[in-house]
């Protein structure tokens, strides 16, 4: 059982964007985590560019296009028009839907698919039509598996931020429950899983082996903050390892 490691560099431009200056490099700490295995680069731009800027969007593209054929690019947020449009020029090969205020600091809650029935089905159906694979963000309530499927997504990611984040056991154990229930509720609806927030290499194992459908988990302030200790080459790997990635590779 295993899980694709996608990172999502956007600490590292908030890090870049405190100065001035073009470092860290995004595109280089990118290219590190690719050759060390990474199955792909998520980027979650804001209309304010307090961490990936526009100008990264096409940068990591063009990197991923030219020396990691086979990768994949994901870009996730909130699918307004400004969003659409540049989605729909970068042309990754998933967008993830995620329903984001303005002003949010992080993403913390997905989407009400009931309420916003009818404008996700519209902004699934433009980018599926352009070739790239829709997932949308949600809670982890397994009803809203069946309603996505509805509204013609190939993937959900479930917000796995109640459960990374949970310090006590038995909240602990109880969000991890939601997590998983979600997880089969996506497979009952034959749509793909993925999984994002709060994931570390010591919650990680555990949540791979409840869902042998896991496609793919998300991952940036972990990796992060690991890569200040290990470097971000040895913690792609380490994550691999908790993901199961590297098992299943000497296989």
């Amino acid at each position: 059982m295993s899980a694709k490691l996608s990172v999502n560099v956007n600490a590292i431009a908030f890090l870049r964007n405190r100065r001035h200056v073009p470092w860290p490099s995004v595109e280089g700490l990118g290219r590190i985590a690719l050759q060390a295995g990474a199955y792909g680069l998520t980027v979650h731009p804001r209309p304010d560019e307090r961490h990936i800027r526009r100008s990264d969007v096409g940068i990591l593209r063009d990197m991923i296009r030219k020396e990691f054929p086979g990768r994949e690019y994901n870009i996730e947020g909130n699918p307004d028009p400004d969003f659409i449009k540049l989605v729909s020029a970068a042309k990754p090969d998933q967008v993830t839907l995620v329903p984001d205020d303005i002003g949010q600091a992080t993403s913390d809650h997905g989407w009400d698919i009931a309420a916003h029935r009818g404008f996700l089905t519209d902004v699934t159906s433009r980018f599926k039509s352009q070739g790239i694979r829709v997932s949308v963000f949600i809670d982890p309530e397994p009803e809203l598996a069946h309603l996505a499927r509805e509204v013609g997504v190939d993937r959900v990611e479930i917000y796995t931020g109640p459960y990374g984040g949970a310090l006590e056991p038995l909240a602990m154990e109880r969000e991890f429950r939601k997590v998983v229930a979600t997880g089969k509720a996506a497979e009952k609806a034959g749509i793909g899983l993925n999984a994002g927030h709060d994931l570390t290499r010591e919650n990680l194992p555990r949540l791979v082996a409840a869902l042998p459908n896991l496609r793919e988990v998300s991952i940036g302030h972990a990796i992060t903050a690991d890569a200040l200790v290990f470097g971000m080459a040895e913690t792609v790997r380490l994550f691999r390892q908790a993901c199961g990635d590297l098992r299943s590779e000497a296989a």
